[in-house]
């Protein structure tokens, strides 16, 4: 992984702040993965990195954009960091550290200014010390979801189907605990591995997800993101090879991943699986993904829920045809699933895959059983399904209105769209003139 970078400095102008927004999203975890092992300090590092983006957009449009601006970025806020901790005495150790460290930095132009290999170190100490054992698991995950993912709070909110006063409240308690607590910012030894790997791959896969299917905004989908967690999967496959849900999360997200092409059509409009061209899946991430599933068997992981829910993915894989899909075994492998990680999302699942199994009216009694899951009452998705059993049970009319209410609940964007064309296309095939509101 390197940074990004800008072939020629480019001449001052409107480009600038442009280009600033595209540098923080590229740069963003980095940055701040960075300086986090400078000073110590995660919530300090945030606000140095914040600093240096607004230095940017002061001198960029007047000097020109570097050539390297992450490092520019960089250096900017390990500058910044120096003038902190002068002024700060109690620090003074630190501040010798960061002023060795400037006398053999490269400069911020210099292509060699951020080591690749250590950005990776950088990023994989991030993860493991958002999710240190001094933190409610909770916690762990949002922080590591808003410093390394760069998702906002509404965002992590929306994954995990809580309000977002509850996630900012989490945010700002991790970082004053992880402070308190004189957390050091490094990769845990191998002892202590395996107890804080579970919140890790918990993050790492939600922000996978939010780049698979996006909660807010106009994109159905951030492939960047999704490409930031497949990094981050590989990165702790290599650091942790003998672990089997490592390699099932990675697997996983590769499956996954190999369906990005076609889950969107010509102008950008969601496409469901059922519906894709399968000829656009992505080959190689498929063979990869199912080269990791069968490792982590060999490794003896067939019951962890990463490498259950590869399982699921590789038999949607396999088939060449929507029609060719192994319906029955999915709803085995969900039926596992939902002893090992039991919750309302995996039982809606499981639905879905009983209704492709076994009919619409078995799926469906199984999702109105759902109706009262607290979780669920916000999520767009479980009137979205019962809205397309409906449909297939000759109910148009009622699968409308349950279109109506999923177009009402989803934040995205495509998704909404998605919804109320559905929903128009069921009240025109019950009869029904006229659009509802959209709510």
């Amino acid at each position: 992984m390197t940074e990004a970078q800008i072939p020629e400095a480019q001449a001052p102008g409107a480009q600038a702040p442009a280009a600033v927004e595209t540098v923080v999203r590229l740069e963003s975890a980095r940055l701040i993965a960075g300086l986090a092992r400078y000073t110590g300090d995660l919530g300090l590092a945030e606000d140095l990195a914040q600093d240096a983006v607004v230095a940017a957009l002061e001198q960029w449009p007047r000097d020109g954009i570097p050539r390297t601006p992450g490092a520019w970025l960089m250096t900017v806020a390990k500058r910044r960091a120096v003038d902190l901790f002068r002024r700060n005495r109690e620090l003074e150790r630190k501040y010798a550290q960061l002023g060795r460290d400037l006398e053999t930095d490269p400069g911020p132009d210099d292509p060699q200014a951020a080591d690749p290999a250590d950005i990776d170190d950088d990023l994989l100490r991030l993860v493991f010390t958002a999710c240190h054992p001094v933190l409610p698991a909770a916690a762990r995950v949002a922080l590591t979801l808003r410093v390394l993912g760069g998702l906002s709070t509404a965002e992590i909110a929306r994954a995990y189907l809580v309000s977002e006063p509850t996630i900012a409240q989490r945010i700002v308690r991790a970082k004053k605990a992880l402070g308190a607590a004189e957390v050091r910012f490094e990769v845990p030894e191998p002892a202590e591995r395996p107890a804080r790997l579970a919140a890790v791959l918990e993050v790492i896969y939600l922000i996978f997800n939010e780049g698979y299917s996006a909660t807010a905004g106009e994109d159905w989908m951030r492939p960047a993101l999704c490409q930031d967690a497949i990094r981050l999967g590989r990165v702790l496959a290599q650091l942790m090879p003998s672990e089997p849900e490592v390699a099932g999360l990675l697997a996983l997200m590769e499956l996954q991943a190999s369906r990005l092409r076609a889950r969107a059509g010509p102008s950008g409009e969601p496409v469901l699986l059922l519906d894709q061209d399968r000829a656009r899946w992505d080959r190689l991430l498929i063979n990869r993904g199912l080269a990791g599933l069968a490792r982590a068997g060999q490794l003896g992981g067939a019951d962890g829920p990463y490498v259950l829910q590869a399982a699921i993915a590789a038999c949607h894989a396999r088939a060449f045809r929507a029609g060719d899909t192994d319906w029955a075994q999915i709803t085995g492998l969900y039926a596992v699933l939902a002893q090992v990680m039991p919750g309302p999302v995996v039982e809606l699942n499981r639905a879905v895959a009983t209704s492709m199994a076994f009919g619409p009216q078995a799926g469906l009694d199984l999702v109105d059983a759902l109706a009262g899951e607290p979780a669920l009452r916000d999520y767009h998705l479980l009137p979205s399904v019962r809205g397309d059993l409906l449909m297939k049970l000759g109910r148009p009319a009622e699968a409308a209105d349950e279109f109506d209410r999923a177009a009402a609940m989803t934040r995205n964007a495509a998704e909404r769209d998605l919804s109320a064309t559905r929903a128009r296309g069921a009240r025109a095939q019950a009869g029904l003139a006229g659009d509802q509101p959209d709510g």
